[in-house]
């Protein structure tokens, strides 16, 4: 699934059916009466009642960010603040109230989708930078104005940038703790009853206590000497304490925060839901270091405050993900120490040997469900009836057959013709397009597993592909390739490699504007931080897992993405030490129709010989435990090996002595 990073402008635009104009599908504030599709949310009522919450705080504008207090990128329905007031139900926004105006900001990964559920009262700007935000604001409000903010939902990051930017406007931030849109949500969702559970110990190498006493030695080590640690991200506290929820969707978290000390443990959470075994596992009725000490969810402000107050501690907070209501209290600054990621996200980042051994076996079972659903569409796209949204219901459901599965890991991306040009596009009852033979089709799913996440993207072609879709398909495949062949000294960035997958698609004039991949975890989020290729990503180090995944968008008509996961694994070379490569996990074939080999070189050819080779070695052995017979023969005929580049994309031997004589691809430098 692409991350967010390096977006570009891409304004793109999709028909909701395969003869459906625009203008149908999306608003149109600019006729007598305005045009509104029946995806419009009327929120009239909302914008009332904000704005009557705002006079008497003498505020002229209120921002409404599109995440919670842990800064998630995925968030329950309850925090669903930014959708509640706008109708907008993107992952990426933000919305700012005044008197007279609202205006949402998203990037163009969404501008269809808002121009779709928005309704009149709402302006929708396609620059959601901060900066931009905030020459509106300057513009729109009066000197002397103060913004309010909710302290909660806003990163250190994020009230610094705005800070900045208004300081010499004479219009500042007002902190106002208690979130005005939830004085106004009468029907917000509650909290979810006995969400909480601790994972089986076969999916586990290291117990709490081993975890919590390494972060002890990482404080301990510190030059700065602090006394504790505040862990914010969801995924910080279910990582230490090996335990997982269901707050979320798609993402296997719970409410939490923890201030964990040399001796002592805080846990803050929801306390009616932890029940008398959870409570023996965490050591609650004890007092010592690894005895948890309980505290509720909403009392983390006070309880921080009365740690604050003791003299001679010092707090270390990862400033990414800890939220500034939070980072405020932290006073004199003499107590705080800060750093881009806590050592628990720098820790969790590597993968031990359990969850490596874990991760590749779900990535296993994952790939039976994807190459199920490329069997299954090959036959039934030419008979006329299946549509995006069964597509996506048919992968779905194949993942819930295999062992240990949870649920997709987050909304399937299934999209054809110029659907697949929204990088993020998932069909709905009323935007899903029928599949045919003549469109391109991309599918961007992934599952959640007792011991691992997936995520993974096939772009296939059932009729005629054009020269233009097989040559551009072919260069995204070359930029996959390019990174996953790539060996690297230890400690590499990903940004100082991310051009590879680039490159290729650059060289005739194309580009893609997403991230090129992030971090995957172990039954956690499907991005999870801070692995990846983005220039705030931390160094590469062996046993990390991350995506890899180029793609090329065309306007209006087709869109292409190829993504794999891969393992940071250590090779040999000739003469240096410490150096690493790429080891792809994801097991599924891609579309020989779309493959021109006359543009591979004999390396890259090498590769997906031997890449195909491990798809039939692993997978094939599972497809036969599964009594999947015809699946196993579908999977056998796309895993042929290729043969020389010149020649099209179709199969050689049956036999497989090209790849026997193959030399490995961790051998090649490039």
């Amino acid at each position: 699934m692409p991350s967010c990073g390096w977006l570009l402008a891409l304004s793109v635009a999709a028909l909701t059916g395969n003869t459906l104009a625009n203008k149908q599908t999306e608003r149109n504030c600019s006729t007598s009466p305005p045009y509104l599709p029946s995806t419009a949310v009327n929120t009239t009522l909302q914008l009332q009642r904000l704005r009557a919450q705002m006079r008497p705080l003498n505020i002229t504008a209120y921002i409404i960010p599109g995440t919670d207090a842990h800064l998630s990128e995925y968030i329950a329905p309850r925090d669903a603040r930014l959708a509640f007031m706008t109708g907008f139900t993107g992952s990426a926004g933000t919305a700012i109230v005044t008197q007279t105006k609202a205006t949402l900001w998203t990037d163009s990964r969404y501008w269809v989708q808002a121009e779709r559920q928005m309704d009149c009262n709402w302006e929708l700007e396609k620059d959601g930078s901060i900066s931009r935000v905030a020459e509106w604001l300057i513009s729109e409000i009066p000197l002397g104005s103060e913004i309010g903010f909710d302290p909660f939902l806003f990163s250190i990051n994020m009230e610094e940038s705005y800070t900045v930017e208004l300081a010499s406007s004479n219009r500042s931030l007002k902190s106002i703790p208690d979130n005005l849109v939830d004085k106004i949500w009468s029907t917000k969702p509650p909290i979810p009853p006995d969400s909480l559970f601790c994972l089986p110990g076969r999916v586990i190498q290291r117990s709490w206590q081993m975890k919590v006493e390494h972060i002890r030695n990482e404080m301990r080590v510190n030059p700065y000497k602090p006394t504790a640690l505040l862990l914010s991200a969801l995924d910080e506290t279910a990582w230490l304490f090996n335990m997982r929820g269901s707050d979320i969707p798609y993402n296997p978290f719970f409410y939490s925060y923890t201030l964990l000390t040399l001796d002592e443990i805080w846990l803050f959470v929801h306390t009616e839901r932890v029940t008398e075994d959870l409570k023996v596992y965490l050591n609650t009725s004890c007092k010592g270091p690894l005895c948890v000490q309980l505290k509720s969810y909403n009392s983390v402000l006070d309880d921080l405050k009365t740690y604050v107050e003791r003299a001679g501690v010092k707090v270390w907070i990862g400033t990414e993900y800890t939220n500034y209501a939070l980072y405020e209290i932290i006073t004199p600054q003499d107590k705080l120490l800060t750093s881009s990621y806590s050592p628990v996200l720098t820790t969790k980042a590597v993968k031990d040997e359990t969850e490596q051994r874990i991760l590749r076996d779900a990535h296993v079972r994952d790939a039976v469900a994807v190459i199920q659903l490329l069997m299954w569409l090959e036959t039934a796209v030419p008979k006329g009836k299946e549509t995006e949204l069964t597509a996506a219901q048919y992968v779905n459901d194949c993942r819930s057959k295999q062992k240990d599965s949870k649920g997709p890991s987050f909304d399937t991306i299934s999209a054809s013709g110029p659907n697949a040009a929204l990088a993020h596009y998932s069909p709905t009852e009323g935007t899903s397009r029928k599949l045919t033979v003549d469109e391109m089709y991309l599918v961007d799913s992934g599952g959640q597993y007792l011991d691992g996440t997936t995520d993974i993207t096939r772009t296939v072609h059932w009729g005629s592909p054009t020269s233009m879709q097989k040559e551009a398909f072919t260069r995204v495949l070359m930029g996959n390739i390019e990174i996953s062949r790539t060996i690297f000294p230890t400690g590499t960035r990903g940004v100082n490699m991310e051009m590879l997958g680039r490159r290729a698609l650059w060289e005739v004039g194309l580009n893609y504007g997403h991230g090129t991949g992030h971090g995957v975890g172990n039954y956690f989020g499907v991005h999870e931080w801070p692995v990846g290729f983005q220039s705030n990503n931390i160094p590469f180090r062996a046993g990390m897992f991350t995506s890899i995944e180029p793609g090329y968008y065309k306007e209006n008509d087709f869109g292409i993405r190829i993504e794999d996961v891969a393992v940071i694994v250590p090779v040999k070379t000739k003469y240096g030490h410490n150096y690493l490569t790429f080891d792809t996990v994801s097991l599924v074939p891609y579309d020989r129709k779309l493959i021109d080999t006359s543009l591979l070189s004999s390396q890259q050819i090498q590769w997906l010989n031997n890449y195909y080779e491990t798809i039939r070695k692993l997978v094939g052995p599972e497809l036969d435990r599964q009594g999947l017979h015809q699946v196993k023969e579908w999977m056998l005929r796309n895993t042929e090996p290729f043969v020389a580049p010149g020649s099209s994309a179709t199969s050689g031997s049956s036999s497989l002595t090209l790849v026997l004589l193959a030399v490995t691809v961790f051998h090649d430098i490039i």
